[in-house]
């Protein structure tokens, strides 16, 4: 076996694998990349992934997978996750300055991201679960300020079950 120590061909080796697979782990990567005949430790791959912008992102069947910056689905392509990800968040319920949305499995954190991301001057912050978003309602603000605000990033948001 010859052993690959260009980098130029590795990065190419791992956007090739990432876009083509549902690599899901860095050993996964790895693997693949030594197989190949690349001969690379765990700490250039992270190296090499940082480089490449890769991200590791929920699909909307709730995997966690590598994804390149061009992909549909990486987080600098513009497009808030949320709307990329219609239909992850399935409830809002609130209480006091305090608002709970539900989503599905594996979507919270990065709707919440959004949210954190669009500096809503209604929400203070977000503390995101696997399933559940918890957002910190500013004081002076109502109910409809925070669904008028969040249905720009969630357009479903005032047609969902109420908790």
């Amino acid at each position: 076996m010859i052993l690959m120590k260009n980098k130029h061909s590795r990065l190419n080796a791992i956007r090739v694998i990432i876009a083509g697979e549902r690599i899901g782990s860095q050993d996964e990567l790895l693997k693949r990349l030594l197989a190949l005949g690349f001969d690379l430790t765990q700490a250039t791959l992270s190296r090499d992934l940082k480089e490449l912008e890769v991200s590791k992102e929920v699909t909307a069947s709730g995997e966690s997978i590598y994804m390149l910056p061009d992909s549909p689905l990486h987080p600098q392509n513009g497009i808030p996750y949320a709307i990329q990800m219609s239909g992850g968040v399935v409830a809002i319920g609130f209480s006091a300055n305090m608002a709970i949305l539900k989503t599905r499995t594996g979507y919270a954190r990065g709707i919440a991201g959004d949210i954190d991301g669009c500096h809503f001057e209604s929400v203070l912050g977000t503390v995101a679960g696997d399933d559940t978003i918890l957002l910190v309602i500013k004081e002076g603000y109502t109910k409809r300020d925070v669904l008028v605000q969040l249905e720009r990033i969630i357009p479903e948001i005032k047609t969902l079950e109420l908790l």
